[in-house]
């Protein structure tokens, strides 16, 4: 398994190649650990993924409660559709926000980074 960090402005995104299974899973999930940004979005890219596991299911739930306790959202592109299946009956599915692309996915989580800006309560000082 092969994993690419890259920075599109804010969000980090990850891309996966290769099998995230049972034999990867535990180092997958110490680097993604690691590679998390304090407060920023994180975009996961399984495009490359041959085959996911259920420990690889754990593991993007795992990156997903991380993320959450950093103020962050998870987004996943490139699911297969037994993936994507498999998400939607395990109810994981709802917790990310999925795209098509990467294109898309970095267009939907800079816009929940614009809403949330444009929600904060302006502090007045006397």
């Amino acid at each position: 398994m092969n994993i690419h960090k890259r920075m599109a402005g804010s969000v980090c995104v990850i891309s996966l190649d290769g099998k995230l299974d049972s034999h990867t899973t535990p180092a997958v999930h110490s680097a993604m650990v690691e590679l998390l940004p304090a407060g920023g979005q994180v975009l996961l890219d399984f495009t490359k993924v041959a085959c996911m596991s259920g420990d690889g299911l754990r593991t993007a739930l795992v990156v997903y409660r991380q993320a959450q306790g950093l103020d962050s959202s998870v987004a996943l592109v490139g699911l297969s559709d037994d993936l994507r299946n498999v998400l939607t009956a395990t109810g994981y599915l709802d917790f990310f926000v999925v795209a098509e692309t990467v294109a898309d996915a970095l267009a939907t989580l800079q816009d929940e980074v614009a809403e949330e800006l444009a929600d904060e309560q302006p502090v007045l000082r006397a």
